[in-house]
Order: structure tokens, then sequence, then C-alpha cells
């Protein structure tokens, strides 16, 4: 009885925005193993977002290994970043973003496909590999903007090439401050290829954990 009650307190605590995103992250994890769809996952983050105690978070986990509600607590240790090679494989994500007159991005926990192309007229794109796994150790991504915009960016712990070509525009790199020079063994290799006419496509590559919560301004100078 002391145990049903526990729970039952506990399945009433109100879920906080980290309890909603730290099961948001599960499910996507879940997508990259293939142990649900993409279709699963929508609805599954159409509940999660919903949810407003622990007790509604539960159901779409319980079919899932090893994954639990437990609440955050700011005393628990930060999870360290999965080393860079053991980010490889999973269920490639969107093999396209395109922004015509509007807006698209990839970001968060997803898959990169071994090819990616990302067009944007009149508007902008941003993909944001900080938190990605990928498809394949080696994956490219193309990228075309005219009169619009690519932003993608890339953590230190991942190798970069980039031969795109700029034309009335700019196709360029820029490291960010406190990123490293160079990339561990055995990291993934994301080439970044494509066109710029008239707009631009800027690649930055960042610190995959800013030291200070207030440096992450540092990324969109």
């Amino acid at each position: 009885m002391d145990d049903e009650a526990g729970h039952g307190e506990y399945t009433r605590m109100r879920a906080s925005d980290a309890d909603r995103e730290r099961v948001a992250r599960t499910l996507h994890d879940a997508l990259g193993e293939g142990r649900i769809t993409m279709s699963e996952l929508e609805e599954r983050l159409d509940t999660v977002y919903a949810a407003k105690t622990l007790g509604e978070l539960e159901p779409v986990l319980t079919d899932l290994p090893g994954a639990s509600v437990a609440p955050w607590t700011p005393d628990s240790p930060p999870a360290a970043a999965a080393p860079p090679e053991q980010r490889i494989g999973g269920t490639p994500g969107s093999t396209f973003s395109i922004a015509v007159m509007s807006g698209a991005d990839r970001k968060g926990n997803w898959v990169l496909p071994a090819q990616h192309n990302s067009f944007a007229f009149w508007g902008g794109v941003e993909i944001d590999l900080r938190q990605a796994r990928y498809a394949e150790k080696h994956c490219t991504i193309t990228a075309v903007a005219i009169m619009g915009g690519v932003d993608i960016t890339v953590p230190d712990d991942i190798v970069v090439e980039v031969t795109g070509l700029g034309f009335m525009g700019a196709f360029e790199t820029k490291n960010r401050k406190g990123a490293s020079d160079s990339a561990p063994p055995g990291a993934p290799v994301v080439r970044i290829n494509g066109l710029a006419l008239m707009g631009g496509v800027e690649v930055k590559r960042v610190p995959r954990e800013p030291r200070r919560r207030g440096r992450e301004r540092d990324e969109h100078d």
C-alpha cells in the first residue's frame, strides 16, 4: 500500500519543461534505434508537450526498455555527451529541408542521413547538428541558397569539410569562440557543398557545450 500511495503521489507531481524535454529526447533516441516509427514519435510528442503531470508522461514510455519519468533534480549530474564515434547509426531523418519565402529547420535529436539537401529561396534554413546522430560515418549536406540563407551549426567534435561556391554571395566557415581546432579520432565526417547565389551559406563550428549559458549568444553573432 505504501508503494502504491507513493507512486500515486509521484504521478500527481506537476511536470516541468525539463521533464517534458527529457522524455522527448528519450523518444527521439527510440526513433533512432528503430523502436518506434516517425508517426508514433509525432503522436507521443503531442502527448508529451500537452502533459501537465508526470503521470501523464508515463504512457508514452511504458513500452520502451529502461525509460523512466523520474523527476529531474538540480543536484543530478548532467549526462555526459556520447563519444562522437558512438553517435553513428540510427534511422535516417528527412533527406531535405526547403524554405521558399519561409523558414525551415532541422535541430534537436535527429539523424542526419548520408545525403541531406537543403534549399533556401527568399527564405532561411537552419540546420543544427549539436544533438544529432549520423546515419553513416561520412555524410553530405548539399546547401543551395538563392537570395536566401542556410545556417549550419556543427559541434567541434566532428570533422567538417566545406567545399561550396559563393557567387555574388558567401559560402563560408566560421569557428566560434572556444571551438576546438580538431575533432577526436573516429569522429563522424560531414561534407558540406553547394552554392550561394546572391545569398549566403554559413557553417559555424561551435563548442558542443558552452562553458557558460550566457555565452550561447556568441553562436549567433
